[in-house]
């Protein structure tokens, strides 16, 4: 199908390696899972053979359309046109593994992970560099959301994909990332608002940033927010707020 570039469209051509991405996930055979972006259904296909049932979202009409012809025939894929970011989340347990639209990797992973209803874990192919970002660890530069979900979640990137495994060919180098629940959390679930709106002013306005008490956090006070780690962020608002 001809791409959309107002929709950030590429496809994965291959059932073969959606199967392998699947194969680095949690996903099981009673999972409901959110398949984001669904395109013409390549994805969708290989998880109605491997889960419960699969909620297929697909805001754009043409391929809502074909996506509607290629699942026809299973009778565990349920269809929504609809924006995710408006779409209500399910109440119950759900997972979550899409190829999503690049340009909105960031609004959608704050849908998710922000969500009063959170899925357990998330598998999302995404720009590399957007994923490199929300590593919070002393490796890589981490952004402002890659710092507010610390807390709570780990990320780590399963596996890089190939430029020719899409059509047309992305710009950029891509990978599969993981989000998933942390089984020790840094900070109390209730503390998760007052953090991110912490964590939001220390990247915004360094003035409130530097009157932290880095120092006697043991983090060095010429390190940027975006040299944190996870943990570090958590023991300095920790300390920030006693």
């Amino acid at each position: 199908m001809k791409r959309l570039p107002e929709y950030s469209q590429v496809f994965l051509q291959s059932p073969r390696l959606v199967a392998e991405l699947i194969g680095h996930s949690n996903i099981r055979k009673n999972d409901l899972v959110l398949d984001i972006g669904a395109g013409t259904g390549v994805i969708t296909s290989v998880l109605a053979g491997r889960c419960k049932t699969v909620f297929a979202i697909e805001p754009e009409p043409r391929a809502a359309e074909k996506l509607r012809q290629n699942t026809m025939h299973f009778q565990n894929v349920k269809i929504a046109q609809a924006d995710i970011l408006r779409y209500p989340l399910p109440p119950g347990p759900y997972k979550v593994f899409a190829n999503i639209p690049f340009h909105l990797s960031s609004p959608i992973v704050q849908h998710l992970a922000f969500a009063p209803n959170p899925p357990q874990s998330v598998y999302l192919i995404v720009q590399k560099q957007f994923a490199n970002k929300l590593l919070a660890n002393n490796r890589h530069f981490t952004s402002q959301l890659g710092a507010q979900l610390a807390p709570w979640w780990t990320v780590r990137i399963r596996r890089p994909l190939k430029k020719t495994d899409f059509y047309p060919y992305p710009a950029v180098d891509t990978v599969l990332l993981e989000i998933k629940h942390r089984t020790e959390t840094l900070l109390p679930l209730e503390r998760a608002v007052a953090y991110r709106e912490f964590i939001k002013k220390a990247f915004e306005t360094p003035a409130f940033y530097h009157t932290l008490p880095l120092a006697k956090t043991g983090i060095n006070p010429e390190h940027t927010p975006s040299q944190l780690t996870g943990e570090q962020w958590a023991q300095l608002y920790a300390r920030a707020t006693e």
